[in-house]
């Protein structure tokens, strides 16, 4: 039987709301608090590997939110799995400082997460916009029908690599932009396919000047559809 981690929190009697609340397994496996020093994990048994069905990933996210009422939680995402209690009693000995740290630094704070799309009209006619030399050679070619040829692939080639541009010069505006809103930043690792995806810590006293943000900057871009999703435990930025 292995070990399931819900999160890491600091070690208080008023984590045991938490071990009231179902674990994940079924039939669901009760919460256990497992202390080492000034820190805790909550903890559960698990037989099996667990597939990511509704029912645990609800029931992982209810704990996480029951020990969030007891104060600042290091979340770990659904399906971190440890040997036995031993193994986990050791990892938060080796690291107690380093997850004490981690703790003061998400205190109080959400995580924020943004993606970021180009509308591909609107991403055409900004490119357009910002190129004059690009701009006159699409409407010479429209104005000769069409142009040869040769010369559609070069005007397609051209256009082609200036959204290419645009995209690493909207991957920056869009942390830029609003990272003066937040605390901390974390982009998500290349070969998401979207122009930008980034994760932001917000002091939950800031979310909605955040918001604002976001919105504002939309509106400045309408090439770019922007998708938030949060306030969400700060899964980001544990390590």
């Amino acid at each position: 039987m292995s070990t399931y981690v819900y999160g890491i929190a600091r070690n208080s009697p008023a984590l045991e709301r938490a071990s009231r609340t179902p674990g994940v397994g079924d039939p669901p496996r009760p919460v256990r608090v497992l202390s080492h020093g000034r820190i805790a994990a909550l903890v559960s048994d698990v037989t099996e590997e667990l597939r990511p069905k509704r029912r645990d990933l609800l029931a992982h996210q209810n704990v996480l939110t029951e020990a969030g009422t007891a104060g600042a939680v290091l979340p770990l995402r659904f399906g971190g799995m440890s040997p036995d209690d031993e193994a986990v009693a050791a990892a938060l000995a080796e690291r107690e400082e380093h997850y004490l740290e981690r703790l003061q630094a998400v205190d109080g704070k959400d995580e924020f997460n943004v993606k970021a799309d180009h509308d591909e009209e609107a991403v055409l006619h900004r490119v357009l916009a910002d190129d004059p030399e690009l701009r006159a050679m699409g409407l010479a070619q429209q104005a000769a029908g069409g142009g040869s040829q040769q010369d559609k692939m070069r005007l397609g080639e051209l256009i082609v690599s200036a959204v290419r541009q645009r995209e690493e010069l909207d991957r920056t505006e869009v942390q830029r932009a609003l990272e003066g809103a937040a605390v901390d930043s974390a982009p998500a690792p290349e070969g998401s396919g979207r122009v930008a995806n980034v994760s932001y810590l917000v002091e939950r006293v800031r979310a909605d000047d955040f918001l604002t943000a976001v919105a504002a900057f939309q509106q400045a871009n309408p090439q770019l559809r922007l998708q938030v999703t949060g306030p969400l435990p700060p899964y980001s930025f544990v390590e």
